[in-house]
């Protein structure tokens, strides 16, 4: 992380705030924090579902304006997301920047609603970070959907019996999810690989070709 550079995509937690805070004082690379917008609209979420505010769930229509453009954006290139967002969804988190400022003046300080609203307010350098880089993305569920499987691999992990056992299922952990991040099938690629290790069509001195992409570029080869 120290030799970090450039946009970091995160939630609200204090510990990379106090990072960036401190990377700011010193003459250490620049980092940029861009928020999750998806955690923002939770909260006004959580809000309709424990209150019925009809205000909330007007924050939430409008947060959706924003995911439609996305949804319609989404595949094309940095500078057309880019121009995208300058021209459709700039306006409308301007909208609701001021709508917000207007609720909470409005509003008790101790209602639920206040509460997420000025987490919104809070965080909103970092929620509209992806208006001027088209490489954001507007929030980090990709991320985090990933990591779910990072989640129950540690809960799974707990029964796998010994020292020995976990770095076995660790090692079979970490093929499966290289072989899915490469877009392979991991159940043919493994059954592959163990096969040519076995019968002696790979040797040692060759596992490199074993590798997601040397394995995936071989596969296109024989197939073509």
């Amino acid at each position: 992380m120290a030799s970090f550079n450039g946009i970091l995509q995160v939630d609200g937690y204090a510990g990379y705030k106090t990072l960036a805070k401190r990377r700011g004082k010193s003459n250490a690379r620049p980092l940029r924090l861009a928020f999750c917008l998806a955690h923002a609209r939770c909260k006004f979420v959580e809000v309709v579902k424990l209150t019925g505010s009809s205000d909330a769930l007007e924050i939430v229509s409008i947060l959706a304006e924003v995911y439609l453009i996305e949804q319609q954006i989404r595949g094309e290139s940095a500078e057309e997301r880019y121009h995208a967002r300058q021209s459709r969804s700039a306006a409308i988190m301007r909208s609701l920047k001021a709508h917000l400022l207007d609720l909470k003046a409005d509003i008790s300080t101790q209602s639920a609603l206040a509460k997420a609203i000025n987490y919104t307010l809070k965080h909103w350098t970092g929620l509209t970070t992806f208006l001027d880089d088209g490489t954001i993305e507007v929030d980090s569920n990709v991320v985090e959907r990933s990591m779910k499987s990072v989640a129950l691999t540690r809960k799974n992990s707990m029964f796998v019996g010994n020292a020995r056992g976990g770095e076995t299922f660790a090692i079979l952990a970490s093929l499966v999810n290289s072989a899915k991040l490469n877009g392979l099938d991991p159940q043919t690629r493994l059954a592959d690989i163990l096969e040519r290790i076995v019968s002696g069509r790979t040797t040692i001195n060759q596992l490199d070709t074993l590798l997601p992409w040397n394995w995936s570029a071989e596969q296109v080869r024989q197939a073509a």
